[in-house]
């Protein structure tokens, strides 16, 4: 059986980032969570647990939710002060 090796910390702060930069790109467009979930086919807890930082989405859920939102993937996942 393989073994489990926990999230680094600051994995989990640089999930937190990117969730918080998907719930606020979603509030930007005026779409709510449901609007999301109907747009990418996820199931609707595991969008709530990318929104809030609680799992690491696949790369295909992350094209799924800038699609839905109507944003590149990269504002979703920049991380530093660039913009």
């Amino acid at each position: 059986m393989p073994r489990v090796i926990p999230p680094d910390p600051r994995l989990l702060e640089r999930r937190r980032r990117i969730a918080a930069q998907i719930r606020a790109a979603r509030l930007h467009a005026n779409l709510s969570q449901q609007d999301v979930i109907g747009r990418t086919g996820m199931d609707r807890s595991a969008y709530q647990d990318v929104e809030a930082g609680r799992a690491s989405p696949l790369l295909d859920n992350l094209l799924r939710i800038s699609d839905a939102i109507g944003v590149p993937l990269s504002d979703l996942v920049r991380e530093g002060n660039e913009k």
